[in-house]
């Protein structure tokens, strides 16, 4: 049976790294992978408290993160949210094997502070781990720079400033992250336009077949599954490639279908918000109205 370990502080943080040095920050943390100097068995499963931003270099797999093995190439960041999990995958010696550096910081340090209130737009915190974050040398020296500034503070004494110096450093990082993000995107646009293409096609077939009667409406969730990606990221992939999240586009297929109803049948609202897989016909008259500027009476009205 694998080993579950729950990381709730810094100093379990350096316990399972195996190093020695004293803790400096207490809700904050900058960790040199090649000073590891313990293994980590196959098969443990480990998540944290903290926001875990992790840049390294892997000589081969190491790591699964939910059911997938992480395969990347040199130079890639990952970005965990509080209590995601990651499952080692091999006994194996770490500083044989791994460089970077972890940054790892707990909601505690950023909470009352407008990064807080940002946090929720930083999407890639919830992207899967094969939607990884590869990194140009001049990218990599970028945040290795944001990630010193921040390691240097941690050496100074705590005082009246710290937190706020820490947190805008962090913050500064992780708009780089995006940056580097909305580059990503563009670098792949040719993939991402096949993307696309297949959101479109599985929503034609999905309002035109009798999908939208047995099972109601399609979410986000069931489009990223069926492209092999996570919710986050289609719907940022979608909104960079077309303008739309993967929810607009879910609701612009909705509103064909309601307009294409309303003015080919005597059905009344109702009835249509019902068939379209609304629980309740206030809220599809509610959404019609935002998205066309009419209800669905003033649209059958003047058509």
């Amino acid at each position: 049976m694998s080993d579950f370990i729950h990381l709730q502080t810094v100093s379990d943080l350096f316990r399972l790294f195996g190093l020695n040095t004293p803790v400096k920050h207490p809700l904050v943390a900058v960790i040199d992978f090649s000073r590891f100097n313990e293994s980590v068995m196959e098969e443990t499963k480990v998540s944290a408290d903290f926001y875990c931003l992790l840049f390294k270099n892997y000589n081969r797999n190491y790591i699964k993160y939910g059911r997938k093995v992480v395969d990347f190439q040199d130079g890639s960041l990952i970005c965990m949210a509080p209590h995601q999990v990651i499952e080692m995958d091999y006994d194996i010696e770490l500083s044989e094997t791994m460089l970077g550096w972890g940054l790892f910081f707990h909601p505690d340090l950023i909470r009352a502070t407008s990064l807080a209130d940002r946090m929720k737009e930083y999407s890639f915190f919830s992207y899967e781990i094969a939607e990884a974050l590869h990194l140009s040398e001049k990218e990599k020296q970028i945040l290795l720079d944001c990630v010193r500034t921040i390691n240097a503070e941690l050496g100074e004494t705590i005082d009246l400033h710290s937190q706020a110096i820490l947190v805008s450093s962090i913050e500064l990082l992780l708009n780089y992250c995006t940056r580097f993000y909305a580059r990503q995107f563009i670098t792949r646009k040719t993939s991402n336009n096949s993307v696309v293409a297949q959101v479109e096609k599985l929503l034609t077939g999905y309002f035109q077949g009798n999908r939208l009667k047995q099972q109601g409406l399609p979410t986000v969730k069931y489009l990223a599954e069926q492209v092999h990606l996570s919710a986050s990221y289609l719907s940022d992939l979608l909104k960079k490639e077309t303008g739309k999240n993967a929810q607009d586009h879910i609701h612009f297929h909705l509103l064909e279908e309601a307009k294409t109803i309303l003015l080919s049948t005597d059905k009344s609202v109702g009835e249509i918000a019902y068939g379209l897989g609304f629980d309740y016909p206030q809220y599809f008259t509610k959404l019609f109205k935002q998205k066309t500027g009419k209800t669905p009476v003033e649209f059958r009205s003047l058509n």
